[in-house]
Parts: structure tokens; C-alpha cells; sequence
């Protein structure tokens, strides 16, 4: 798997990232395990991870398969902190920070994170205050790079102004492709890679939902359903149809080729993926082989534009 530095920084990622959302949630421990091995067997490092996923239970699946399944040493951990009980959900003030840091790595049971990023832009915390609390977390050893998740193009732009932040994670997809306006030119401006995240649109862009909701799909369940209900429209039908149109021409499917697309676009580091089971994991990696012909790009950004 090819890997792709981080904005202007020294780090290296691979192009798929590997999502942990589900895990312990739809996902258990072996499949995870299958999941990670996978991963790293095809070439793959980045792990993106959050006290969040999974109902808080993911980061502690992570932690049993560190060294024990896989050294380490041979990936790239990221995490985020912000989000928090009171004050609508958001305390990104440093008390909060580096509580929420302290606690994932003691959960992790390793002593540093490969790259720690805002979960979302808190407005009640002054903008210098969050910019000193990264730069303390990186001095302190706890942190080697910082980002943000969730921001907006002006909120990037303000704290990339006094934070040396590499990494920004947002949806990015087919579906989804607001970070065009703003944020993705902030991101350039500021030397700041995007992490694509949901590039699948939550699995409606493979195609499953073209002739309705399969029992044992996502839409179908209580974790899932809004997000794919979300997508579920005449319009993006249109954007469907092109990218299963696309994949037939090209003997691939229609995942790899809506995956390919969000990999490969200007300013994207890495698209993170959350497969469900290992089958659905196993089509991932095998995006990794397709590169779309500069037509069948083209035309899939005329009819999602």
C-alpha cells in the first residue's frame, strides 16, 4: 500500500486508513483482530481511533491487539480529544484535553500517540489557550503530531495560524464534497493533509441500498440508520448509478471505484474506512489496486458536483 506524508510534515501514512468506529459494536474482537492483520499485511499503518468509537469501547480493543497481534512500532495511532459531558457536549479547554489524553494512553497502554487532533472547535475555549495545550502535548512527549477533526475552512485557517497542525479529519465522498469550498484550500494554504473520513457515504455508495435496505446492512440498524437515511435521495441515486456504471466499465466494484475517486483527490492524505466484518475489509484493500482512468474521474465529478 502506498503511503503519503502528512501536509508539509515528516509522517507517512498509508493512502487507506483503517477505521474503528464499530468496533465493539458491530465489530468483535476476532473480526478486529482479522481486520488489523489484514491491514497491516497489505501495507497499511494508520489507525484512527477516539475515546468515542464503539461506545467507548474500541480504543480497549485496540489495546489488546498492540504487540500482541501487531508491534506497535508498526503503526500510526490517531486519536482526538474535545468532546465531553456539559457545555453542549465540547471542552476542548486544556484541563479537558489532557485529561482525555492522559486517560487514552494509559487505555492504549502506550506512552505517546502518532497524532492527536481537536474532535471539534470549542467556543468557549479561547483559540490560544487549545493552540498552547497541542503544543504542550507534543513538547511533553505525550504526542508527535497534532490536527483537528470537524472544523470548518475559517476555524482551520485560525488555529493553523499559532498551532503547527498537520492533519485535518472531515466526511469526504461522492455524497459529500462541502470540504471543496473552504477547507480543503485552508488545508493547502496551511500545509494541513485532510484525513477523508465516512468516503463511502456510509456504504451507499457500493451500491447495497439500490433496491432497498438489506436486513443485515447498516441502514438497517439503530447505530446506522440515520446516516444512511441521510443519503438516500434522488440525487445521489444519480451519483450511485454513475459510480456502479463506472465500476462494470472497469471489470471493478462499485466500492473500489468510489473509494479510488476520494483517495486520489487534491489535498486528501488518506481515506479511513470502517468495514463491518472482514468481507467488507477484504473489498477495501482490494481498492487499493484500482486507479481510475482520468475520464471515468472526470465524469464522476460532473454528476456529483
Amino acid at each position: 500500500m502506498r503511503q503519503r506524508a502528512v501536509g508539509n510534515s515528516g509522517l507517512r501514512v498509508s493512502r487507506l486508513g483503517l477505521g474503528t468506529l464499530a468496533w465493539g459494536r458491530d465489530t468483535e474482537g476476532d473480526e478486529a483482530a482479522a481486520q488489523l492483520i489484514g491491514f497491516t499485511e497489505a501495507g497499511g499503518n494508520l489507525v484512527d481511533s477516539s475515546p468515542f468509537y464503539g461506545g467507548g469501547v474500541a480504543q480497549r480493543i485496540l489495546a489488546e491487539l498492540l504487540d500482541d497481534v501487531i508491534p506497535r512500532t508498526e503503526l500510526v495511532i490517531s486519536s482526538s480529544g474535545g468532546i465531553h459531558p456539559g457545555r453542549d457536549g465540547v471542552d476542548c479547554s486544556r484541563r479537558a484535553l489532557l485529561g482525555q489524553l492522559d486517560a487514552t494512553l494509559r487505555e492504549l497502554g502506550t506512552d505517546h500517540l502518532d497524532l492527536w487532533q481537536v474532535a471539534t472547535w470549542d467556543p468557549f475555549t479561547p483559540v490560544d489557550e487549545v493552540a498552547s495545550t497541542l503544543e504542550y502535548a507534543v513538547t511533553s512527549g505525550r504526542v508527535r503530531y497534532v490536527g483537528a477533526r470537524g472544523y470548518l475552512g475559517w476555524q482551520l485557517a485560525t488555529a493553523a495560524a499559532g498551532t503547527p497542525l498537520v492533519a485535518t479529519q472531515a466526511e469526504y465522498s461522492l455524497l459529500a464534497r462541502g470540504v471543496e469550498d473552504e477547507l480543503i484550500p485552508a488545508a493547502d494554504h496551511h500545509g494541513v493533509g485532510l484525513l477523508a473520513a465516512v468516503p463511502l457515504a456510509g456504504g451507499v455508495l457500493t451500491g447495497k441500498y439500490r433496491d432497498g435496505i438489506p436486513a443485515d446492512s447498516r441502514g438497517a440498524s439503530e447505530t446506522g440508520a440515520e446516516l444512511v437515511a441521510g443519503y438516500l435521495t434522488e440525487e445521489t441515486a444519480r451519483v450511485v448509478e454513475a459510480v456502479v456504471t463506472a465500476a462494470d466499465g472497469l471489470g471493478a466494484s462499485p466500492l473500489a471505484v468510489a473509494l479510488a475517486w476520494v483517495r486520489d483527490r487534491p489535498g486528501v492524505t488518506s481515506a479511513i474506512v470502517g468495514a463491518r466484518d472482514y468481507a467488507q475489509h477484504t473489498g477495501v484493500l482490494a481498492s487499493e489496486e484500482l486507479e481510475l482512468p482520468a475520464a471515468i474521474s472526470a465524469a464522476l465529478d460532473d454528476v456529483s458536483a
